[in-house]
C-alpha cells in the first residue's frame, strides 16, 4: 500500500509552526509589558528658566508699551484739534462794522451853564442873596434859567488868584485824564546813504483812538506825517509800543486811520474792562464860540504837550470835493506842525487838529476840523470802505433866495472839478442838484451824505433843476462815480 508524501509534509510544517507561533506570541506579549513599565517608571525633567532671556523679553515688552503710549498721545494730540474742528467747527471771529452814534441835539445855554455849575461851592459863602427858584416845564419836565437868575447866578461868583490856581491845577489833572485816548504815532523810513550805511529816520504826530471792531483797535491820525513810512509805531499812554497798519486815508482831509491788533496789546490795557476810546462830541452848535477848550496831543509840536484855551470862531466852511468842513479857531497859540485833538469839558472830542487850514495871520492859532463833519468820513475809513466821488463842490440853497427868487430847494453847484464824472456827465454850475437815485436831496449836506451811501464805479442818476430862461427845469443824468483816494 502506497502512502502519499505530501500530506505528511503539510502535517509536519502545521505542527511546527504552531509550536513557534505560540512562542513568538508569548515573546512579544513579554516584550509588551516590559515596555509598559518602562514608561511608567519614566521621569520628566522641567526645562530650566533662562533668566537672562526672561529679562530680555520684558524689557521688549515694556519698551513697547512705552512706545506705543507715545504714538498714540502723539497722534491724539495732532488729530484732536482736526477731528473737533471737523465735528464742531468754530466760527472765525469777525470784523464788525464800525458805527458812530448820530449827532446830539444842540444844548441850550442855560443846560450849558446847569450842567457846569458846581454841586457844592468851594468855600461856604455868608448868606448868600437868595436866588428865584428856577421854573421847571411841565412839558419836557426840565429846569428852565431865566435871565434874571443866570445874572445873578454869575454876580455872586467872585474870582482870585487863588481860584485862578486851583482852575489851572484841575485843567492839568483833566489833560492828563485826556491822555489815555492819545497816542503817538512814529513813522518810521531807512535810507542808505553813499557808504552803504543804513540811515533810520523817524517822524512822529499825535493821534486819537477812535474805535474798535472786534480785531483791531483804530486810530485817527494826520497823515502827511506818516505817508512816507515804511514801518508805523504807536505808542500808548501806559508806555507799550506795538506796530500799526494803515487802513484807510483821506486825501482831501489829509487824515488817516491805523489799526492795531487787539491781540497785540499789552496786558494793563487787556485788563481794563473797557478801552480807551475817545467819544465824539457836536461841533455844528451855534454857541460853539467862547466855549473852553484843551487841545491834547502835540498842539506845540512835540508829543505830549497840551494848551488851554476857547474857541473863538466856528463859522468858517472848508469847501472841498462833495463835501463841506467846518473850520473851528481858537485862541491856543501852538504849532504849525500841530497834531492832536480838540476836547471840550465834557470829555469829548470836538475837532481835529490840521496845521495847513488856518487863515492867513493865524498860522500859529490852533485850528481844527469840526467833528461833527467829519464823522462820515471816519466811518469810511474806519470800515476801509472806499469813497464815491462825483465832483462837484456846492453850497445849501437858502430858504429867502428859494422864496424870493424861486430857486429850488436842493444841493446848488458852485464848481464842477475839471475831468470829473460830474463834468463828463454834463452837470453845470448853477445847476440844483434835487435828488440822487431817487433820493431827495434838500440841502448840500443832505447830498453829501447820500453820496456816501454810493460806492465807486456804481451808475448812479442825478435829477437837476437848471435854469432855462426864467424857469428852472428838470434834467436827469446818468454818472458812473469815480472814488477818492
Amino acid at each position: 500500500m502506497k502512502v502519499s508524501a505530501l500530506p505528511l509534509l503539510l502535517h509536519f510544517v502545521f505542527v511546527y509552526y504552531k509550536k513557534d507561533g505560540l512562542k513568538l506570541g508569548g515573546e512579544m506579549s513579554d516584550l509588551k509589558q516590559n515596555n509598559q513599565n518602562d514608561f511608567i517608571t519614566e521621569k520628566i525633567k522641567v526645562r530650566p528658566v533662562n533668566k537672562k532671556k526672561l529679562i530680555r523679553r520684558t524689557i521688549i515688552t515694556i519698551s513697547m508699551a512705552i512706545i506705543f503710549g507715545l504714538v498714540a498721545c502723539v497722534t491724539f494730540l495732532v488729530l484732536e484739534p482736526v477731528i473737533s474742528n471737523w465735528l464742531y467747527p468754530k466760527k472765525e471771529p469777525e470784523t464788525q462794522t464800525v458805527r458812530f452814534p448820530e449827532d446830539k441835539e444842540e444844548m441850550s445855554p442855560e443846560e450849558m451853564l446847569a450842567e457846569n455849575l458846581p454841586t457844592e461851592s468851594p468855600e461856604p459863602t455868608p448868606e448868600p442873596t437868595p436866588t428865584p427858584e428856577p421854573v421847571q416845564d411841565p412839558e419836557e419836565g426840565k429846569v428852565v434859567l431865566g435871565e434874571e437868575q443866570v445874572q445873578e447866578i454869575l454876580s455872586q461868583v467872585t474870582l482870585d488868584l487863588k481860584h485862578y490856581k486851583e482852575m489851572y491845577a484841575a485843567l492839568s489833572v483833566y489833560a492828563e485824564e485826556l491822555s489815555c485816548y492819545i497816542v503817538t504815532v512814529t513813522a518810521v523810513t531807512s535810507n542808505i546813504d553813499w557808504l552803504n550805511d543804513v540811515q533810520e529816520s523817524r517822524n512822529q504826530c499825535s493821534g486819537v483812538i477812535v474805535s474798535e471792531n472786534g480785531l483791531e483797535l483804530l486810530i485817527l491820525t494826520d497823515y502827511s506825517n506818516i505817508m512816507s513810512g515804511a514801518k508805523l509805531l504807536v505808542t500808548f499812554y501806559d508806555d507799550s509800543q506795538v506796530e500799526a497798519q494803515l487802513k484807510q486815508y483821506n486825501s482831501d482831509t489829509n487824515l488817516a486811520v491805523l489799526s492795531v491788533a487787539l491781540d497785540a496789546l499789552s496786558e494793563e490795557m487787556k485788563s481794563e474792562e473797557q478801552l480807551p476810546i475817545a467819544q465824539f462830541g457836536y461841533s455844528g452848535a451855534r454857541n460853539l464860540v467862547g466855549t473852553p477848550v484843551v487841545a491834547v496831543g502835540s498842539p506845540m509840536g512835540t508829543s505830549n504837550s497840551v494848551g488851554y484855551g476857547i474857541v473863538t470862531s466856528s463859522n468858517t466852511t472848508l469847501s472841498m470835493s462833495d463835501r463841506n468842513y467846518k473850520l473851528i479857531q481858537t485862541d491856543i497859540s501852538g504849532s504849525q506842525n500841530a497834531s492832536g485833538v480838540l476836547f471840550d469839558l465834557q470829555g469829548q472830542v470836538i475837532g481835529i487838529i490840521t496845521n495847513n487850514k488856518a487863515a492867513s495871520g493865524m498860522k500859529n492859532l490852533i485850528t481844527v476840523y469840526g467833528i461833527t463833519e467829519l464823522q462820515k468820513i471816519v466811518e469810511k475809513m474806519s470800515n476801509a470802505s472806499p469813497v464815491a466821488y462825483m465832483g462837484i463842490r456846492g453850497v445849501d440853497v437858502p430858504k429867502e433866495a428859494s422864496e424870493e427868487l424861486g430857486i429850488p430847494l436842493g444841493a446848488y453847484v458852485e464848481e464842477v472839478e475839471m475831468e470829473s464824472p460830474a463834468m463828463r456827465a454834463g452837470i453845470q454850475r448853477g445847476d440844483v442838484i434835487v435828488s440822487v437815485d431817487d433820493k431827495t436831496v434838500s440841502g448840500f449836506n443832505s447830498y453829501s451824505n447820500t453820496l456816501l451811501l454810493m460806492e465807486p464805479e456804481q451808475t448812479v442818476k442825478v435829477t437837476v433843476m437848471r435854469q432855462a430862461q426864467e424857469e428852472y427845469k428838470e434834467m436827469e443824468f446818468s454818472i458812473e462815480l469815480g472814488g477818492v483816494e
